[in-house]
């Protein structure tokens, strides 16, 4: 009997009427179906009473998502789409996502495309994309006190408010730098389109073996954006302010103190997502965020060479 999965936000009302409708739909034809949150893939979220609240990466892994499942559907936005990520790329279990959110930039198809979607999908008439992931560790001494798998970014700054934080910074085997900023942020390819692009950063089509690093409001002219392979590690030391905080994904983290060093490196596991058509990312970036559209309106009436 083969097997699927169904992950969804259970705070959004139609995604959890939709999962119940497929999971129902799915097992008539003859499928294992495990159906699960996505609660499980948030991270939790460190206060300064309890400053790690730590669950290691392959403990976020619901019930009966293992490697023989041929593939899991996702139910919601961004988030849960993130979340879910992290809940099954220790298993490399593909995952298609279905858009119930605002955005979705990271989804595949919408809920009106979910019958042809699954279609495919039961017929294995698709491709598979690979993104890939950081391990994002804060160490004290060589004691692991958190980790976390991180798809799109890591952002460490001060709270509650925002001001200038310094750190020292080593990539590979570069010599150490030191940036004076509100924040730093690490970035994968699929990231650069998040926080990212926000702050600053470049667009980094996805598959190209990169990631960047990026200062939130730095305090020097030279200070920018850097891109590097991604083979190369990072550290992060802070400098001098007693205790910083660290969001993975825009979800939890916790809290790093002068004494601990925040290391990043690709990941041995990646996100796998289900493509209903050849990937075209250009093709996101103008629904999605208007990338490359004309810059002077033509009226309708004026035919164009």
């Amino acid at each position: 009997m083969p097997k699927a999965g169904i992950i969804y936000n259970d705070l959004k009302p139609i995604a959890t009427r939709i999962a119940i409708e497929l999971k129902d739909k799915l097992t008539a034809a003859g499928w294992n179906v495990c159906i699960t949150t996505s609660i499980g893939g948030i991270l939790g979220y460190s206060n300064p009473e309890s400053p790690v609240c730590h669950t290691p990466i392959d403990g976020l892994t619901p019930p009966g998502f293992e490697s023989d499942m041929e593939f899991a559907v996702v139910l919601g936005g961004d988030g849960t789409v993130l979340a879910a990520s992290r809940q099954v790329a220790p298993y490399g279990i593909p995952l298609l996502t279905v858009n119930t959110g605002h955005m979705g930039f990271l989804t595949e198809a919408y809920l009106n495309q979910l019958p042809q979607a699954m279609e495919q999908v039961m017929t294995g008439d698709y491709e598979i994309e690979e993104r890939a992931m950081l391990t994002v560790k804060v160490l004290r001494g060589e004691s692991v006190l958190w980790e976390a798998l991180c798809l799109n970014e890591m952002v460490l700054h001060r709270e509650p408010l925002t001001s200038m934080c310094h750190f020292e910074i080593a990539v590979g085997r570069h010599a150490p730098v030191d940036i004076a900023a509100d924040g730093v942020i690490v970035s994968t390819p699929t990231g650069s389109t998040a926080y990212s692009l926000s702050a600053g950063g470049p667009v980094v089509i996805p598959g190209v073996p990169a990631l960047q690093l990026v200062p939130i409001c730095p305090h020097s002219l030279a200070s920018r954006a850097l891109v590097f392979p991604d083979t190369e590690p990072v550290n992060i030391y802070p400098v001098n302010i007693p205790r910083l905080v660290m969001v993975v994904d825009g979800n939890g983290g916790c809290y790093v103190l002068p004494e601990d060093r925040v290391h990043l490196e690709r990941s041995q596991y990646s996100a796998r997502f289900i493509r209903l058509q050849p990937p075209e990312f250009f093709r996101i970036l103008r629904e999605k965020l208007g990338w490359g559209l004309p810059h002077i309106a033509k009226p309708t009436s004026v035919e164009l060479p």
